[in-house]
């Protein structure tokens, strides 16, 4: 252990003890049990476990920490989303918004492009056949279940006949995006698609080139594969798509099982 973090042990180690002491002699002799908050990560140290016990500067109120305070944030969010009119065409021709689903503390998020018809009509991501085929990747491929992670897309309006976002849309779109990923924290992002993959990452690259690495964005491990839309109009790609989940599955050490 480095002698810093020694140091904030004994710290809090001291703090405690005194805390202890002085309700003992103010004739309290036992405490009753709190109810523990889930907690989304383990604690990274002596100086989170300070703050999470109330003995250190605490963690800035916008950046949530247990699992219920990332829900409720990400919900709060959705509420913003659920107004938002900054694209004009995609306001009035939406029938909803779809923020995201899945969950608040996950390791892993799939970004997709943007929602189809069946996700307008629904007002949740990848509920369609290209969203059933994400869902055996991540059950029969990833041996996960769908709600261990959160999937959401660039955009969170349909655009009309499902054309490719412009990119003022997903400029428009960004800042809900980033604030995603800022509440959930996510260790892993598997990008579905180019246009997921160019946005994110703000590249022109292609989907070809991308695949088959480990990207790095703001410290979050990507991996970039096709959209499930794609492999349902070219079942050629499945085999080229597996080999980008074993390296994901490498990556997050997962055991890899047999095709």
């Amino acid at each position: 252990m480095a002698e810093h973090e020694t140091s904030a042990a004994d710290r809090l180690r001291q703090r405690v003890v005194g805390k202890l002491e002085a309700l003992q002699r103010a004739g309290v002799s036992h405490l009753a049990k709190p109810a523990l908050a889930k907690v989304c990560a383990p604690s990274a140290g002596p100086h989170q476990q300070m703050l999470r016990l109330g003995l250190g500067d605490g963690p800035s109120p916008s950046q949530p920490e247990t699992r219920e305070e990332r829900a409720a944030a990400l919900a709060e969010a959705a509420r913003q989303v659920a107004a938002c009119v900054r694209c004009a065409e995609l306001a009035r021709t939406r029938t909803q918004t779809v923020f995201g689903s899945g969950n608040p503390c996950a390791r892993l998020v799939f970004l997709g492009e943007a929602p189809g018809a069946d996700e307008d009509r629904q007002g949740q991501p990848f509920v369609g056949r290209a969203g059933q085929l994400l869902t055996d990747i991540i059950v029969k491929g990833l041996r996960m279940r769908r709600e261990d992670v959160y999937i959401l897309n660039i955009l969170k309006c349909r655009p009309p006949g499902n054309r490719t976002p412009l990119p003022s849309e997903a400029a428009n779109c960004r800042q809900y995006l980033d604030r995603q990923l800022q509440i959930i924290r996510p260790e892993f992002i598997c990008c579905l698609g180019a246009v997921a993959a160019q946005n994110l990452l703000g590249v022109s690259t292609s989907i070809g080139q991308l695949r088959g690495r480990v990207l790095n964005y703001e410290g979050i491990k990507v991996v970039c594969t096709y959209h499930p839309a794609y492999l349902l109009r070219n079942p050629a790609a499945k085999r080229p798509t597996w080999e980008d989940l074993q390296l994901l599955m490498s990556a997050m050490g997962l055991s890899k099982p047999n095709k």
